[in-house]
């Protein structure tokens, strides 16, 4: 598999979040919206991830952009790591992979000799019409946000 492809409609889900509460991307037609998958949960490179998108969560929003990320924790987990950083955005549970494995960030991983299944670190910005724009891969978590801001302000 590959990701899906550029300027092609993004792939449709429904996730639910840290609250249990049900987010469709369709319904979120018309606004630009950065798809952020992530490892895991409250570890050091997705903690500076989210806390640098929490931070620029006010640039986002002045762009008509909307921030979801996404990984296979549960929702418990989810709300243990929003209240302890205090994200103001959504994090979509996709317990039964459903969703990675559709946007092709389930891969095989190696880490110190080790090789196993994991989501690799992959952003979507989808723009308004809900086709991938662009496509961050292998995303340096300190240098994430700064980088969808300014393509944000190109785009716009």
């Amino acid at each position: 598999m590959a990701f899906p492809a550029v300027h092609t409609k993004a792939p449709d889900f429904t996730l639910p979040d840290q609250d249990g509460k049900m987010h469709t991307l369709s319904a979120l037609k018309g606004s630009w919206v950065l798809i952020y998958f992530y490892p895991k949960d409250d570890t050091p490179g997705c903690t500076k991830q989210a806390c640098m998108l929490r931070d620029a969560e006010p640039d986002f929003s002045k762009l008509n952009a909307v921030v979801l990320g996404v990984s296979a924790d549960s929702i418990a987990k989810h709300k243990k790591f929003v209240d302890k950083y205090g994200l103001p955005f959504p994090l979509l549970a996709d317990e039964d992979k459903k969703v990675v494995k559709a946007y092709d960030v389930w891969q095989l991983k190696k880490m110190m000799g080790r090789e196993y299944e994991g989501i690799v670190r992959t952003s979507f910005l989808i723009n308004p019409k809900g086709e991938i724009e662009k496509i961050y891969e292998k995303v340096k978590p300190e240098m994430h946000a700064e980088m969808v801001l300014a393509d944000l302000k190109e785009y716009a």
